[in-house]
């Protein structure tokens, strides 16, 4: 079954002083091409998670990132005070305020604001990483599962091109008897006009080159091949945008030279129409994995 290469997933854990997250964008590309934006704590994971990438997706451009909050940062949980320094800030202010004259007392915030008077709690780092980990995998795992219901959506819109152009492939086999019998009719009725003989064997060799030049059977046939190898393809597991942007390419050259052998204008209408479902689906198919 097919799955988009565009996505979106974000997975969060709280941890014990910490809560952690991690989020994904993907779009489509060529090839796997994943962007980490990882702070230091936890930046030896990089390896780790870019290597399960590997095993979990083949094609996209992921942007990556990981965000940890401690508890407290936000006003979530209790704060921690670095007492010793308090103490020694608020002696100091004591002092210069002795010493100068109507001096301001000094503001509880802004002895807060002092670098290291909150005391920041120090997490597990093992257990961190190793949770980090796990919700990488879950964060992944989310991914995947949103690649794939957009990868089920495209593969019922371009279900609906293919039985698009097998309809048109149906109105151009029914109309071509029709269509050559009229055309070897209209030679006769100009030859009749010009007034000029031609021997049977000089007829016969005309309305020859004639079904040949339109004989489009052939072209019908692969028509029919190649919608069958997209079905086909589309029912594959893993990556198959690949080989469904081939097979586009072997359907539009169809459609050209079928384009090109077109003797009538419901022939020519027909190509045309066949054609634009194909481009339709080559867009599609540009963000299939």
């Amino acid at each position: 079954m097919p799955s988009s290469m565009t996505g979106f997933a974000r997975q969060e854990a709280a941890l014990p002083g910490a809560t952690i997250s991690w989020e994904i964008r993907s779009v489509n590309h060529r090839y796997l091409e994943p962007h980490f934006r990882l702070p230091d704590l936890v930046r030896e994971l990089e390896p780790v998670v870019r290597n399960a990438l590997r095993k979990s997706l083949s094609r996209g451009k992921l942007e990556i990132s990981f965000n940890y909050q401690l508890q407290g940062a936000d006003g979530g949980g209790e704060l921690t005070l670095n007492q010793a320094l308090v103490s020694q800030l608020a002696q100091a202010s004591d002092a210069l305020t002795a010493q100068i004259n109507n001096a301001a007392p000094i503001n509880p915030l802004d002895l807060l604001r002092w670098p290291g008077v909150i005391v920041e709690q120090e997490l597990d780092r093992d257990a961190l990483l190793q949770a980090a980990k796990a919700l990488f995998n879950d964060t992944v795992k989310s991914l995947i599962e949103h690649r794939q219901r957009e990868g089920e959506e495209l593969r019922q819109l371009i279900e609906q091109r293919l039985v698009g152009i097998s309809d048109q492939v149906v109105v151009i086999r029914e109309k071509l008897p029709a269509i050559l019998k009229a055309q070897k009719d209209r030679l006769r009725d100009k030859l009749n006009e010009l007034q000029q003989e031609l021997d049977s064997d000089r007829l016969e060799q005309e309305m020859v080159y004639l079904a040949q030049k339109s004989d489009v059977d052939e072209e019908l046939d692969r028509l029919d091949t190649h919608i069958t190898e997209v079905r086909r393809a589309l029912q594959q597991k893993g990556a198959i945008g690949r080989r469904l942007d081939f097979l586009m390419q072997e359907l539009n050259r169809e459609a050209n030279t079928l384009s090109s052998k077109s003797i009538v204008v419901d022939t020519t209408q027909a190509a045309v129409e066949i054609k634009v479902l194909i481009e339709q689906m080559r867009e599609q198919i540009q963000n299939i994995e």
